[in-house]
Formats: C-alpha cells, structure tokens, sequence
C-alpha cells in the first residue's frame, strides 16, 4: 500500500456542466410527474408546478453563490459544515444523500417500464439491476468520460421531449387538459387547495437533483465562471421543458389513463399514433436516453457526496477511497449502488400505505432535498454575515430578498410535503435521526487520529478544495 496526495480531477467546462444540470433532472420530463395529476388533477398540478418553478429558480440563483464561493465536491454538505459547524454539515450531508441515493432506484424502475414496452418478456427490475450495473462502471471509468456521455444523452434525450411534443400536438385539445381540471372536485375550491398541495412532491420531481452540479464543482477547471452559466440555462431549459411535456401529454388522451403510470409519454403517444408506430417506437429507445441520464448523472452526484462525507471523516475512511488511476470514487459509487439495487427489491417484502414503490421513493428523495435546501439558504445568510471576505465571484440577485424567497418557499414546500405524507415522512425523520448521530460519532473516533485530522481540517480553508487532499490508496 502506498499514499500520496490526491485530488479528482479538474476537467469539465460550461457545456459538460450544462449537460449535468439539465441530464440529473431530464427523466423527471419522462415520468413521476403524472402522479400529481392523480391528487391534483391537471389545472392543479399546472398551479403546483408554477409555485416549484418559482420556488426552484428563485433557489438555483441564490444557491450558485454557494457553489462559486465554496467550490467543493460535498455541495450542501460543505457550504452546512463552514456556516453552521458539524450539525449542520452532517445533516445537510445525509439530506443529499437521501435525496440522491433515493431518486435512481426510482429512476432505474421507470427505465425497466419503459423497455418492457417493447419487450414485455424483459423483468422492469433485471432491466433496473443491469442499468444500475452499466452506469456506475460508466462513472468509475472517468469523469470526462462520464461527463461527454452525459452531455449527449442530454441532448438526445430533448430532442425527443421536442419529437413527443410534436407527433401528439395533432391530437391536443384544450378540452382534454381541462376535463376534470382539478381532479376529485368539479371546481376550484378548499379540496382543491389541497389536491395542490398534496402534488407538490411531484412538482418537484420535475427539478428534483439539479443542485447536484455542485457536487461537480471541485471538477471543473473554472467553477466560478462556469458554475454560473449551467446554472442559469439550466433551470431555463427545464422549466420550458416541464410545461411543455405536461400540457401535450394532458391534453392529447384522457389524462386520468395516465395519472398512475410509471411511462406516461410512451403511453400517450401509443393512443395517438398506435402501438406499432414507428414513432413510438422511436420513443420507448430514445426517450431511454432522459431516464439513462438522470440515473447516471445522480450516480455520479451520490458518489462525490459519500467521497465528500467520507474524507471529511464523517464516513468509514474506506468510502473515500479514490482508483490509483482514473482517480474517481469508486468505492462510494459501489456502494451507493447496492443501496439503490435494494431498494429496487424492496416491495418484494414490504409495503407502505398502498403507496407504489416509485411514489414512495420520490417522496423520500423531496424530503432530502428540501432539507437541503433549507440548510443551504440559511447557509448563504449566515456566511455573508460571518464571512463578508469570503471570495464571492457571483452574487445572488436582489439578495437579501431573492434567498429568503428561496428559504420561506422550501419551508412551505417541505410542510406541504410532510403533511399529506406524514408516514413516509415519519420514516424518514426517524433514518435521520439514526444515521446522522452515527456519522457524529464517526466524525469525533476519526478526529482522534491526526492523520484523518489534518485533511480534515485543510479540507475546509479559505479557498476549499485546491488545499484539500486525499488517500491514494494502491
């Protein structure tokens, strides 16, 4: 065994990033959405998504101050631990990590649904297992390699969001998206309200992980110009993207057929152009694309997350351990892996409220993530107190007024969410409090040691990462 300084990689530029932003978030343009429509019904939903849409571009342009001030591979979990000490890192920290170990088993199913449709003798969770397989191999072999990948499936996977929009539009009408418009109730009124609130989560599904370009950040060559632009387009493409996707597919069928399904867009363009179309077809193999890249590109967000806690001493050391050669958190990105590969097998012997497994694991990565984004605008107010000569190359707009929008809206998001899921929330409050008390502890046995110490502690200078090091472990 040898040791020797070590640090990822810096090779990704605007574009990669770009990729990333819009690829981590792309499937939720595919599938988990439609489940809003099932308790909201479509003009409900439409009002949920335009409040997440709000409440998201309001938080991506306050958030990039953080990534460009402090960019490190930890994200939320680095910006937590320099504003608010070890409690607030090791909860952000676990609050990614649920987000982001959560969403790809649900991802990896959707993918399995999706090619069961062209091939219905194909098991949906062997499908999951060997695309869990092929993309975490994919991100081990390198992060350019991962990333160029990433970028062009992204870009596959909107050109056919464009070619779905376009076969089905003959078929749209305004009547069929207003059909039921507010779902279980004729008009708009209190059970309506609540039909919105109760869609949130999957509102949020929509965007849900496009935060995990800071957890890229400690790999691009130039973060604090770069940073800013994958930001600001992505958000812009997906929020075009949401809406567009959204309203043809509600108003090309009856869109109750389509509230409960884990494939609502190869559904829809099967009751428009027939199922032996070639379109659709064209669909069930491209729309792939959308799904493959958000599953790889959380993959690649889990892995730098645990590789971060890890070397921050908050994780078994082993977990930070980086391949002598191509320099990537290969042990992170397993072992996130075998999470996700049970999680896929977990309604083989339980069941929670009649939930569907995919709505189930939605909820939980919402609930993570808006932790997350809590702690994060909380973070960005009490570094700019704190650390006024922390270097700050791009500011949040109209601050202090555009966070605290951000911030009030992640409270009300993660109220709604908890209250018309107070069991699955329940679950989750109760894994935080057993994990991250864990990972405390693991934090003060590794401090004792100087030798984890010391990386530790440099980890987290002024200028973040460059000082940082890492194991080499041959």
């Amino acid at each position: 065994m040898s040791e020797k300084s070590l640090n990822l990689s810096k090779t990704l530029g605007s574009f990669h990033l770009w990729g990333i932003a819009v690829g981590l978030v792309i499937s939720g343009e595919y599938f988990g959405w439609s489940y809003g429509w099932a308790t909201a019904g479509t003009l409900g939903f439409l009002i949920a998504t335009v409040i997440v849409s709000m409440i998201y571009t309001s938080f991506i342009f306050s958030f990039t101050e953080l990534t460009c001030s402090i960019p490190q591979a930890g994200g939320p979990f680095a910006y937590s631990f320099r504003a608010l000490g070890k409690w607030g890192g090791v909860i952000a920290g676990m609050a990614t990590l649920v987000e982001f170990l959560f969403a790809p088993p649900a991802i990896a199913l959707a993918i399995g649904s999706y090619l069961n449709v062209q091939f219905p003798y194909l098991s949906p969770k062997m499908a999951a297992v060997c695309a869990y397989v092929v993309f975490m191999s994919l991100n081990i072999i390198g992060v350019k390699v991962a990333a160029t990948f990433e970028l062009f499936i992204t870009l596959a996977a909107i050109f056919e969001l464009f070619v779905f929009m376009g076969v089905v539009a003959p078929a749209f009408s305004w009547s069929q998206f207003l059909h039921d418009g507010w779902g279980s109730t004729s008009h708009f009124n209190f059970q309506a309200i609540e039909g919105i609130f109760a869609a949130v989560p999957f509102a949020i599904w929509f965007f849900l992980a496009i935060e995990g370009v800071a957890m890229a950040a400690e790999e691009a060559r130039n973060p604090r110009k770069s940073i800013p632009i994958a930001y600001t387009a992505g958000i812009l493409t997906l929020v075009s993207l949401a809406f567009g996707v959204m309203i043809f597919a509600g108003g090309s069928m009856d869109w109750h057929q389509l509230a409960n399904l884990n494939d609502p867009l190869p559904q829809a363009m099967k009751h428009v152009v027939g199922a032996h179309s070639g379109w659709l077809h064209m669909l069930v193999f491209l729309g792939l694309f959308g799904l493959v890249s958000s599953l790889h590109g959380i993959i690649m967000g889990y892995g730098r997350q645990i590789f971060a806690l890890s070397r921050a001493g908050f994780l078994p050391a082993f977990l930070g351990k980086l391949h002598l050669q191509l320099q990537t958190p290969y042990v992170a990105t397993i072992a996130g892996g075998l999470v996700g590969i049970a999680a896929i097998f977990a309604d083989d012997f339980a069941s929670f409220g009649g939930h569907s497994l995919t709505a189930i694991l939605v909820t939980m990565s919402v609930l993570g993530s808006l932790t997350m984004y809590v702690l994060s605008m909380i973070s960005l107010f009490r570094l700019r107190r704190t650390m006024p000569d922390l270097p700050r190359p791009y500011k949040a707009p109209f601050y202090p007024f555009l966070p605290a929008f951000a911030l009030v809206g992640a409270l009300f998001l993660l109220a709604a969410v908890i209250y018309y899921n107070l069991g699955i929330s329940l679950i989750y409050m109760l894994l935080m409090l057993f994990v991250c008390p864990i990972c405390l502890y693991i934090y003060k046995q590794n401090g004792k040691s100087e030798k984890i110490k010391t990386p530790v502690s440099s980890a987290f200078e002024a200028e973040g990462m460059e000082k940082a090091s890492v194991t080499k472990i041959s």
